[in-house]
């Protein structure tokens, strides 16, 4: 069982962005991982707009960050960036914070012109926050993405089957890992 932290920059909760990380969520659960959550709409907004590192969420945050496998960065695209919200709380993560683990982007927008959102805009502040192993991610446009009547969403299929293969690459990147982990106690070992 791995440690994820799912970290949502969304400033709002209906946003269709919570269809692409409550389904990524439902699956990783399903394989017996252990999910920590933080959605920039339900953070204190004093919190993050002044960096309060002693805030006890901004703690909780931290903590969970650093005993996390891997960290799903997701946000919707905005004028060709993600999120400020989102860019509040990777603000809030220690510098080398994010080295040593997986990194998943999910990336949401009203166009495939802002594709190349996660390269250009998130690579290099994840890179900066010591991540080295980011994984290629799925960016989906928002007309994949439907709200369903009872609260939920509904998922186009090709959205599915691109976040499934994510799904299944962060796992097999979790496993790589914890095999080389354990190679490498055993060398301590003996």
């Amino acid at each position: 069982m791995s440690k994820i932290v799912i970290i949502a920059g969304s400033p709002t909760l209906g946003s269709r962005l919570f269809g692409l990380t409550d389904y990524v969520q439902e699956k990783l659960t399903q394989a017996g991982n252990s999910i920590d959550w933080f959605s920039a709409a339900e953070l204190p907004a004093e919190d993050l707009l002044r960096a309060n590192f002693n805030s006890e969420v901004v703690k909780e945050l931290n903590a969970a960050v650093e005993a996390a496998d891997a960290v799903i960065i997701a946000s919707p695209v905005y004028k060709a960036s993600y999120s400020g919200a989102l860019k509040t709380i990777l603000d809030l993560i220690p510098q080398k914070g994010l080295q040593g683990k997986v990194v998943l982007p999910l990336f949401i927008g009203g166009t495939i012109a802002h594709l190349l959102a996660v390269d250009y805009a998130l690579k290099p502040v994840v890179a900066a926050l010591g991540g080295t192993h980011i994984l290629s991610g799925v960016f989906a446009v928002d007309q994949w993405v439907s709200r369903l009547e009872n609260g939920g969403f509904a998922l186009e299929e090709q959205l599915r089957v691109r976040l499934d293969e994510e799904v299944a690459e962060l796992n097999r990147e979790l496993a790589r890992y914890r095999l080389g982990a354990e190679e490498q106690k055993q060398g301590q070992v003996v």
